[in-house]
């Protein structure tokens, strides 16, 4: 069982890899869309699963996943050869949904603040409904009235 360290510097010389035969040796069409994310090796270091995402639309992003599954066997052999290990890891390809999470909750959260600054702004002209001080007992009034 490797080291955590090991399996984390090995899952970033995949990455560098896999990214540049991409460019390079794949000559399949939509790959020119993808961009490698992230790769996350197992720690006895046999299997890596492979993060990217795909700009464009449905169609692109199709294209470029069947292209990708098309061409594993290409990218295993330049990870084969690029690296120094005993045994090369299994590629899997997993796309990633976080550009996609990430500019949703950025549309909430400004969806968030324009619905504070009305309600900050709603609030700056408002006065209370009735006294500044509603538990103000008749009592309290009968000393005030003394003191003055």
């Amino acid at each position: 069982m490797a080291d955590p360290a090991r399996a984390a510097r090995l899952a970033q010389r995949i990455k560098v890899v896999v990214a540049e035969a991409l460019r390079k040796q794949v000559k399949e069409p939509g790959v020119e869309n993808i961009t490698l994310t992230e790769v996350r090796v197992t720690n006895d270091l046999q299997h890596a699963t492979v993060y990217y995402t795909i700009f464009g639309d449905a169609a692109a992003k199709q294209e470029a996943t069947e292209s990708l599954e098309r061409s594993r066997g290409i990218l295993r052999r330049e990870v084969g050869r690029n690296l120094t290990i005993r045994l090369v890891p299994t590629l899997e390809f997993v796309s990633d949904e976080i550009p996609e999470t990430a500019s949703q909750l950025e549309e909430l959260i400004r969806q968030t603040k324009e619905r504070d600054a009305a309600l900050a702004a709603a609030a700056a002209g408002a006065t209370f409904a009735g006294d500044a001080d509603p538990y103000k007992s008749a009592a309290d009034e009968d000393d005030e009235d003394d003191e003055a």
